[in-house]
């Protein structure tokens, strides 16, 4: 059975094109997208559906942040956004939308205007738990979601799942053990948050213990979170 423990997830790695496992053409055709001169001719918007944990989110995140590396400025917008940010400015080269699938018809109005609005050299990217054909919004923003490239988010498999742990642990300057990785996919939740966030937790622990981040260190650390 799996362990079902409270941690406290802390700062998670920078969300980054170049730090996302799997869904390589999502990624690619992101990478366009912020760079006019590779993008595909008339190519403004993008749509991602994938379940949660898919990575949606972190997508769209690493696109606003590339973008701000490119010295663009861009705006993450969701259903919880008060709706005067979804007035369009000249001056946004990139706009994402999250969990489209949960906006209020003013804000799915705002998104199809911005579909609208939309210049050369400008972006929007948006998310959602489905394909647009099955998204219960308004036919005319479903019918502009599928205007553009639409990339299906599958779930990583457990190699990539290793893959992501082994590099997040590489970006905070820790040495994970080979068994620790393959333990936690065994004995604890596989979604991908819930393994970063005891990545975290392995983190602080091996600081505080100073000892390696080894199978008996984790298996201490789950001890330690059982009794609390």
């Amino acid at each position: 059975m799996a362990h079902q423990l409270a941690l406290d997830l802390g700062t998670p790695p920078p969300a980054r094109l170049s730090n996302f496992i799997g869904n390589r053409d999502a990624v690619l055709g992101l990478s366009h997208l912020l760079n006019p001169a590779h993008a595909l001719p008339g190519q403004r918007s993008i749509y991602l559906c994938g379940e949660l944990g898919s990575g949606r989110s972190h997508l769209l995140a690493a696109s606003c942040a590339q973008a701000k590396e490119q010295g663009k400025k861009s705006l993450q917008l969701n259903a919880h956004s008060n709706i005067d940010a979804f007035v369009y400015c000249q001056e946004t080269r990139l706009y994402t939308v999250d969990d489209v699938e949960l906006l209020d018809d003013a804000r799915q109005i705002a998104v199809f205007n911005l579909f609208n609005q939309l210049l050369a050299g400008q972006g929007l990217v948006c998310a959602g738990n489905q394909v647009p054909l099955g998204l219960h919004v308004r036919e005319d923003l479903r019918t502009r979601l599928a205007w553009g490239l639409v990339f299906r988010l599958t779930p990583l498999n457990d190699e990539e799942k290793i893959t992501a742990l082994r590099q997040a642990a590489q970006e905070r300057g820790l040495h994970l053990s080979p068994d620790v990785p393959i333990w936690l996919l065994k004995h604890y939740r596989r979604d991908l948050g819930s393994l970063m966030g005891v990545l975290e937790a392995l983190d602080q622990f091996s600081l505080e213990k100073k000892r390696a981040v080894t199978l008996p260190l984790l298996r201490e650390l789950f001890a330690r979170l059982t009794q609390s």
